[in-house]
């Protein structure tokens, strides 16, 4: 009889999920870099793009809405509050596109070898943060001539911010990406979510227009949305302080952020189960 202690084994192309990219962090680190360099590959503008999209789209809106619209007389500095709030739906945008697109973009390696999946959609989320800085760079240069102090309160906002949008892209990339691989429209039903993702959170207006106008269940949902609160904790951030304080923040917003935080986490469960359960047939349906 065998008593070999076969404990420490696992079956093969199995293993923990999401959890395995914290043993894993070499083939994690491999992919990102991966990522980074082939991004601009042949580009002659090269890392120059991660400052001129962000600052073409902040040019296009701040003409139609801050100046066609008039929306600058009723937000004080209104381009720092235009671009505090961009940046963010940019992060999400470009993380839950990429973390989507991840598993097809990478199916000669599913393909080939036996590797943590969620490696692909998390190391797209890492790259998306990356290339997030610099639009970070030049939001605090903005916010500095329009009389930003940096403040103890102000970044711990700024990074609550980041966690729990980079948790959110995650978790939908996650699901998504699964869904992608077996389902090609998902990709197509992830271009409508984008397109509708800087209208759905306070960017381009302010909350309180909303607050006078929604049903109070409808305004508590808005608040709690994970892009919403992200993005009011950037106004928080660098905006709140050099506005003239006529526009307040939103009642309650560490209610609201923390629960956006359970929904957060919640797509990451619920992502990681919807990945699992399609994860046994990637190399197939590639």
């Amino acid at each position: 009889m065998n008593n070999e202690d076969l404990s420490e084994y696992r079956t093969p192309g199995r293993g923990r999920g999401i959890l395995d990219i914290f043993t894993k962090r070499y083939l994690l680190k491999v992919l990102v870099k991966k990522d980074v360099s082939t991004r601009y590959r042949n580009s002659v503008l090269g890392w120059l793009w991660s400052y001129a999209k962000p600052l073409a789209q902040f040019m296009v809106y701040f003409l139609v809405i801050g100046i066609i619209l008039k929306m600058d007389k009723g937000v004080d500095n209104f381009p720092v509050y235009l671009f505090s709030g961009l940046v963010v739906v940019n992060l999400f945008n470009e993380a839950f596109g990429n973390a989507t697109r991840s598993i097809v973009g990478n199916k000669s390696l599913v393909r080939k070898i036996y590797l943590p999946r969620e490696l692909f959609p998390v190391s797209t989320v890492i790259v998306a943060f990356i290339h997030f800085l610099p639009q970070v760079v030049i939001l605090i240069l903005a916010a500095l001539m329009y009389g930003w102090v940096p403040s103890v309160t102000g970044i711990f906002a700024a990074l609550v911010g980041m966690l729990l949008i980079t948790l959110f892209s995650t978790g939908l990339g996650l699901l998504f990406g699964a869904l992608n691989v077996a389902y090609r429209d998902a990709q197509n039903f992830v271009e409508i979510i984008r397109t509708f993702s800087t209208w759905s959170a306070p960017v381009l207006y302010s909350w309180d227009m909303l607050a006078h106008r929604a049903p109070e269940w409808v305004f508590h949902a808005y608040m709690s949305n994970p892009l919403t609160a992200s993005v009011e904790l950037f106004h928080y951030a660098f905006w709140f302080k050099t506005s003239d304080g006529t526009l307040a923040t939103p009642p309650h917003l560490v209610m609201y952020v923390a629960v956006a935080f359970v929904i957060a986490i919640a797509s990451i469960f619920i992502g990681q189960l919807v990945f699992r359960r399609f994860e046994r047939n990637f190399a197939q349906d590639l």
